[in-house]
């Protein structure tokens, strides 16, 4: 039976195998995916090398995102909607574990008088990030201001580095092996082996801390989220500046109250 245009561009590139994998959505989701901080709009052409995909393909799927109230058209520049929220906060809202943990980190803030954030893992084209999805800062240690929906590179970061070491050593490889390192200040870990052994170490010691690695001044200490059957749903962290607090000190008093924290948050779930 002749397959139609259609039908043939939904199963063109994937695995024979997998019959049932629809290209054009994955393309549709390329393209939105394609919109952040560094492409805030975009045009035609811009989406379609941003993408990789081609011009018609671009132009089918702005459309389409434009009629369904994602994405808006100013011109030749197509940009997100706040519809696009509507996508965002529908995963939040599956995540109980993120509305027990904010009164909490509210307390543990107020009390040790440093920022406490909440992310999850994902991997993406960027590499794999963590993205916050909950934060209570105090003072600012960052040049960059962070809030939810915020993402940072995970190999750097205390948060990314926890929940890594839950990813089989196959997958951690492909993970590191799927980008290009590098170094955000003389302290930062590029060497993939390196990189791999401070996951595992990490994982074996129940918490991360990143020292300047990502920005100096800046030192980090997290600990996994996990749910009833040993997995990270995600991570929680302490952010302080590397001349207030001795990277003992964090292990010492930080990382206990991390520990707890982590636990009443999954003992919700038990």
């Amino acid at each position: 039976m002749r397959q139609t245009a259609t039908e043939t561009d939904e199963t063109a590139g994937t695995d024979a195998v997998d019959k049932e994998f629809m290209a054009t959505l994955a393309k549709g989701l390329a393209v939105l995916g394609c919109f952040g901080k560094e492409r805030p709009s975009m045009t035609l052409s811009e989406a379609a090398a941003a993408a990789t995909v081609s011009r018609a393909t671009a132009r089918r799927i702005l459309r389409t995102l434009s009629e369904l109230g994602y994405v808006t058209q100013d011109g030749r520049q197509f940009s997100l909607s706040p519809n696009i929220l509507k996508l965002g906060f529908a995963y939040l809202a599956t995540q109980s574990w993120i509305d027990r943990a904010q009164p909490l980190m509210r307390d543990l803030s107020e009390r040790l008088q440093e920022s406490v954030s909440a992310s999850i893992l994902q991997d993406s084209e960027q590499g794999s990030e963590i993205v916050y999805v909950a934060r209570v800062p105090t003072r600012r240690i960052m040049s960059s201001v962070l809030s939810v929906g915020s993402r940072l590179p995970a190999f750097h970061t205390a948060m990314g580095r926890i929940q890594l070491g839950f990813l089989d050593a196959a997958e951690i490889w492909r993970r590191l092996k799927s980008r290009r390192f590098e170094a955000y200040t003389p302290s930062t870990i590029t060497d993939l082996q390196a990189l791999f052994d401070r996951v595992r170490d990490d994982h074996a010691q129940g918490f991360s801390i990143v020292d300047e690695e990502l920005e100096r001044g800046l030192r980090s200490i997290a600990v996994a989220v996990v749910d009833r059957h040993g997995q990270a749903v995600g991570a929680l962290s302490i952010s302080t500046h590397s001349a207030r607090t001795t990277r003992n000190e964090m292990r010492d008093a930080y990382w206990p109250a991390l520990k707890a924290l982590a636990a009443q948050v999954a003992l919700a779930d038990a």
